[in-house]
């Protein structure tokens, strides 16, 4: 069996969290390789709606295994009050859920260096959510981290105040206060740490090549988009972890052979959160019309998203780094009643035209529009290519012919119904 990738390929918040909890009814396994608790994948199915934040979103299929990997960075707190708030729900949480020992620990003085971080920046800030979570990508790298299954081993008291200690002795060097009880949340993270513990903690790469060995198929989910890739993306505004196919590879310990497909979610129109370049965003009532009937706010921050048209020379660029083999298309419904739409087709950096994503962050880029017509359309009403517009159509086949990849899916609401698989 083939390990089958979903990513997004924009600046997160495509709608991955749908599309995962739509199609984990093919995968008995779904696997999380990378990001931490800043993801908010949101999932609507009939009168409940739920984010999810470190959990893979296949854990409200019943029978599927939900694998945390070992490229995730987890704050036991945080997952905590996740994992209970979907036992409320009645979904038997420790039954669907396994986290891998490799996983790294977000631990409470990883929020304060982000703090002081991204507070030292000044007007450069990086738009970080303060979860901790570059802090404990950092400590990563620089071998200096504590990992899930450190908790199951006698030394790790001490191994947390070696760190702890490194922590404030860098915090002693900033010029800033931050209102944080450290003494209340050590003595909370203690406890979400017990909790974590209870749930089963395994040896994520061994398990997972034995899963397809055994003839299981496994859904990887991404977490934030393509662009926000810290080794491909709009650098330095970008997350601390690999978001594009490779990152599944190192995330869960499988091999580049063992990928199969790799779905590529992309919105209808653009959005971003945070700092860093954006060629299509929209400062006017264009771009707050799509903010508002897309709801684009934060699904964990509730922080306004920036918004804009359709960048296409950013979403060929997430294509060829991935390898993209099907694309699913997000909020087409909010584009709704547009007499026009408009669509990146290239830019103009320094004045000269180009279809590539440029390295400098600052360059002056300024994109180039193709303008298609509009449809006077419910689109959540559809439920059949068939009852598709035309001029819709002829939209999803513009796109297809400028990246070359076919869109096999189209999410028309935010309800599991509400998605139309083509061909």
């Amino acid at each position: 069996m083939k390990l089958d990738v979903v990513l997004g390929l924009q600046w997160g918040d495509e709608g991955k969290g749908k599309i995962v909890d739509f199609l984990a009814e093919r995968y008995p396994v779904v696997a999380r390789f990378q990001g931490g608790p800043n993801a908010g994948h949101s999932i609507h199915f009939g009168d409940t709606s739920f984010v999810l934040h470190s959990v893979p979103s296949g854990v409200f299929r019943e029978g599927a295994v939900n694998i945390i990997g070992g490229g995730v960075v987890l704050d036991p707190t945080i997952f905590r009050e996740e994992c209970e708030a979907i036992e409320a729900l009645g979904i038997p949480v420790r039954e669907r859920v396994r986290i891998a020992r490799r996983a790294h620990l977000i631990v409470p003085t990883h929020k304060l260096l982000d703090a002081a971080d991204e507070a030292s920046l000044g007007k450069s800030k990086i738009g970080s959510t303060l979860k901790g979570i570059g802090p404990a990508y950092s400590d990563k790298t620089g071998r200096n981290g504590l990992r899930v299954g450190d908790l199951e081993e006698d030394g790790f008291e001490s191994k947390y105040e070696t760190l702890k200690r490194k922590h404030m002795a860098r915090l002693a060097q900033y010029d800033f206060t931050f209102p944080f009880d450290l003494e209340e949340a050590e003595a909370q993270w203690r406890k979400d740490a017990e909790y974590l513990k209870s749930f089963e903690l395994i040896d994520a790469e061994y398990e997972t090549n034995a899963l397809l060995d055994g003839g299981k198929a496994i859904l990887a989910e991404g977490a934030q988009g393509s662009m926000l890739d810290v080794d491909f993306g709009s650098y330095p505004f970008v997350t601390s972890s690999s978001t594009a196919c490779a990152g599944a590879c190192t995330g869960l310990g499988v091999a580049p052979a063992r990928i199969g497909k790799v779905y590529g979610v992309f919105k209808a129109y653009c959005t971003r959160v945070g700092s860093g370049p954006f060629p299509t965003e929209l400062g006017d009532a264009t771009g707050e019309l799509l903010r508002q009937r897309g709801h684009e706010f934060g699904a964990t921050t509730g922080r306004p998203r920036r918004t804009g048209w359709l960048d296409l020379p950013a979403l060929k660029y997430a294509v060829m780094i991935s390898g993209v083999t099907e694309l699913i298309m997000m909020k087409a419904d909010v584009l709704d009643g547009f007499d026009t739409v408009k669509v990146a087709s290239g830019y103009r950096v320094d004045g000269v035209r180009t279809d590539r994503v440029p390295y400098d962050v600052y360059a002056e880029v300024e994109p180039v529009y193709t303008t298609l017509k509009g449809w006077d359309c419910d689109l959540g009403a559809c439920r059949s290519e068939a009852e598709l517009p035309a001029a819709f159509k002829e939209y999803v086949a513009f796109i297809e012919r400028e990246v070359g990849v076919p869109v096999r899916i189209l999410s028309l609401g935010p309800d599991r119904e509400q998605t139309i698989i083509r061909g």
